[in-house]
């Protein structure tokens, strides 16, 4: 009987790295998992300000009793940037850069690297 090759599971993605329990593996090349430190940057930046929409509606309606006025306490956030996140081990030094809309989507990917340091760390516990 013949057994498939399979590769271990990935356990999480980060752009283009991909961190497994055993190692984790990047365009630059492989490393033990265990061996590897990562680092997680957030060079985005979210902003407030009143839309377009809102400062039209205004000059539209200021004229009735200066309720065009309530359509300037409309507010929209907008993110813009990106997120660099990078591994570094033995012969091993790769960064990504992954763009980003949201707060949520800057949450969701510092969420992934705390996952992949946790993975790290279980394996250079275990480790002799």
């Amino acid at each position: 009987m013949v057994v498939p090759f399979s590769a271990p599971l990935p356990v999480v993605t980060i752009g283009d790295i991909v961190c497994t329990r055993t190692e984790v593996m990047t365009p630059s090349g492989t490393a033990p998992v265990g061996e590897v430190a990562w680092t997680f940057t957030d060079m985005s930046r979210t902003t407030r300000a009143i839309p377009a929409w809102a400062i039209v509606l205004c000059v539209l309606f200021i004229f009735f009793c200066l309720l065009g006025l309530l359509f300037l306490l409309a507010k929209e956030e907008r993110t813009e940037g990106w997120v660099q996140v990078g591994v570094q081990g033995p012969r091993l030094l790769h960064f990504t850069q992954i763009a980003v809309t949201s707060p949520m989507a800057v949450a969701d990917l510092n969420a992934r690297v705390n996952t992949a340091r946790a993975v790290s760390f279980q394996a250079g516990q275990q480790s002799p």
